[in-house]
């Protein structure tokens, strides 16, 4: 974005503020204003695309706990900018919809409120998208462990569908979990392998490629991993 732009756009919306950022312009607008920026980047600025909605959860001791953070891109533009939206309430997190502007806001609003427990008021349907609707944790904030929380799986309508018996998957408990053997995490960039003692303190083990992986793996089919696809 250039720079007329971006005044332009400060000038013209006079509750933002420039976030500091090290890769696309970054704003931060109030959750009363959310909704009519959002608009108005679609109808009025070109940004046609919503290509991602998720949260932050800056801790329990934060005075602002939990914010979004929308990622709109524009064709006419060939750019992308950033919304960051602060939720008032730590308690109670809720910001308002937009996924009647954007459809594609629908099911990240339904992931965000499933992994950070932030309601989008008037969503249309606001369920879990990925955990069951009577899960008791969001496994994204910060005082989820990262080793997970044993947790029954009611599977009992998947029973009734299927006739089957369901057992909880091995990584039912969140996004990582640990098993008391050793622990690796394979990256994409560069391919790596790190290894987690019991306090999970990592250490690279070393680097890798796919062959190279593969052959691992068929030679320890006993060895856990968890594959993550990184940029960090």
């Amino acid at each position: 974005m250039d720079e007329d732009f971006i005044h332009a756009l400060l000038n013209k919306n006079a509750f933002l503020s420039k976030r500091e950022s090290l890769d696309i312009l970054t704003l931060d607008c109030p959750s009363d204003n959310y909704r009519d920026l959002i608009r108005s980047f679609r109808d009025e600025e070109g940004f046609e695309l919503l290509v991602d909605l998720t949260a932050i959860d800056h801790g329990e001791d934060a005075e602002i706990r939990f914010s979004i953070v929308v990622h709109l891109y524009s064709l006419v533009k060939r750019g992308y900018l950033r919304v960051h939206v602060s939720c008032s309430d730590n308690e109670h997190p809720s910001v308002p919809t937009v996924s009647d502007l954007f459809p594609a806001a629908n099911w990240h609003e339904r992931e965000t409120y499933d992994m950070f427990g932030i309601i989008f008021s008037n969503h249309p349907d606001l369920r879990r998208i990925l955990m069951w609707d009577d899960y008791p944790h969001f496994p994204l904030r910060k005082e989820f462990p990262l080793a997970g929380i044993d947790t029954p799986l009611p599977a009992a309508d998947v029973v009734e569908v299927t006739n089957a018996s369901v057992e909880p998957a091995p990584m039912m408990g969140g996004p990582f979990v640990y098993n008391g053997k050793l622990h690796m995490i394979y990256d994409i960039n560069p391919l790596k392998i790190f290894e987690f003692d019991d306090d999970f303190k990592c250490k690279l083990v070393c680097n890798i490629n796919d062959k190279i992986l593969k052959k691992f793996s068929e030679s320890y089919p006993d060895l856990h991993f968890h594959i993550r696809n990184s940029t960090n």
